[in-house]
């Protein structure tokens, strides 16, 4: 076999194999065989059918491109061997020059390597911790918050005006240049004033209309609006308050503490939302701080990442978010429609994250396999059992449908990922 390379753009590399053509005969012997076990050829019984009698009957094309299929990953593995390419990143593009009976066989595989990576600090770090204070503000927003969500609707009296926070029902009619438009009609529509849930303008105009009170509301679609044939036009909605509510808010007190929660004083609660409070926000310091260090590890690290690389991963985050979004009863296109944009200018948008994961996950391999980080079977029954509880299930129930859908290496690496960002975590200087 010969072998030779050359290096293009974006980090690729063209290797050009040539297989001596004995190679190929005895690839072809091997394809009519299991072609023979594939296809029902009258008067044989599968499997059976000699080498002549099976090309004849599905063509010598199919037959040297079964021979090339079996040949080729051999002979590519041969090649990265040879080039001391250990490993590639990308499924390689494979180019057929010569595939003929009698003559070497001669093609072009594009791969791209795993690129070099170079560690910098990344265990020891000092990284410092954001301090943890809770005030009686924060306490007091929260009793406010528990408190809103106990108010009651009130209607307003009669006669009453709409005030900024008000609830409102209203029937509304839009029109563009005179016309009505699809898609501009409500009757007994919810609105709070102030949620900016319309058009910017539309709440703000609303404010001292009464019930039953017909009042025009003057407004311009944003330039933006997913809708292209509204976009930056002017409108006008004859709009009819239905109903005016608002919220009824209960005394904070020690009456408000027994009602809301199992403490006998508004002292006894203040005090345990101040731990709660505390908890969390040294839960998010514990997190700032490690997403830290993830960050000074990975900018430590020298590598010159593969565009191609940067790609998959913009692919993955993307599917990702489609199956986000499925599970919303929404599909992709819609949510490109009504954010006004398209796949490329998304694809553009998730590029910097793209290329920040995939440098940070060169980076944790690398550690790993500096320290010889490893994931056994009680690493895996761990990670099983953990997801078995999230799910409702038994760690059984896990393990066999991850078995099943061949799930298993990822499972591995996702733990070995794991594994190794807790080192670098538990490393961090005190």
């Amino acid at each position: 076999m010969k072998v030779s390379a050359e290096k293009i753009e974006n980090q690729q590399v063209v290797l050009t194999i040539e297989v001596v053509a004995a190679e190929l005969d005895k690839a072809e012997e091997r394809a009519c065989k299991r072609l023979a076990n594939q296809v029902s050829i009258p008067g044989f019984r599968k499997g059976k059918a000699p080498r002549a009698i099976v090309e004849r009957h599905v063509g010598k094309d199919s037959v040297l491109q079964e021979a090339f299929d079996l040949l080729a990953p051999k002979a590519l593995a041969d090649a990265m061997e040879d080039q001391k390419i250990e490993d590639i990143v990308a499924r390689p593009e494979i180019d057929i020059q010569t595939l003929e009976d009698g003559k070497d066989v001669v093609f072009k595989a594009t791969v791209v390597p795993r690129p070099e990576v170079k560690l910098g600090e990344y265990k020891g770090l000092k990284i410092e911790k954001d301090a943890v204070n809770v005030t009686d503000e924060d306490v007091q927003k929260q009793l406010e918050h528990m408190a809103d969500h106990q108010a009651k609707m009130v209607e307003a009296p009669e006669g009453a005006a709409v005030e900024n926070g008000d609830f409102t029902t209203l029937d509304f009619k839009g029109f563009v240049d005179g016309e009505a438009f699809e898609g501009g009609e409500g009757k007994d529509y919810p609105l709070q004033i102030g949620s900016n849930s319309f058009i910017p303008g539309f709440e703000d105009q609303l404010v001292g209309a009464k019930v039953g009170e017909e009042k025009d509301v003057n407004v311009t679609f944003p330039e933006e609006y997913h809708a292209k044939d509204l976009a930056g036009k002017p409108a006008v909605f004859k709009c009819t308050i239905r109903s005016i509510k608002h919220k009824e808010l209960p005394e904070i007190n020690d009456e408000f503490a027994k009602a809301s929660s199992k403490f006998q004083t508004l002292d006894e609660l203040k005090e345990d939302l101040r731990k709660n409070l505390e908890k969390n926000e040294e839960r998010k310091a514990d997190d700032a701080q490690k997403e830290k260090a993830l960050e000074t590890a990975t900018n430590n690290t020298t590598v010159d990442v593969p565009p191609i690389m940067i790609d998959n991963e913009v692919t993955r985050m993307i599917r990702e978010m489609e199956m986000r979004l499925a599970q919303q009863g929404m599909k992709l296109e819609q949510y490109l429609q009504f954010a006004g944009t398209d796949i490329a200018k998304l694809r553009e948008t998730y590029r910097e994250a793209a290329e920040k994961n995939v440098r940070t996950g060169l980076m944790l391999e690398e550690v790993a396999k500096a320290e010889n980080i490893k994931v056994d079977g009680k690493d895996l029954d761990k990670e099983i059992a953990m997801m078995a509880a999230a799910y409702g299930a038994t760690p059984k129930q896990v393990a066999k449908i991850i078995k099943e859908q061949g799930r298993l290496s990822d499972l591995a690496a996702t733990v070995l990922r794991n594994k190794t960002m807790q080192f670098i975590f538990d490393s961090i200087a005190e």
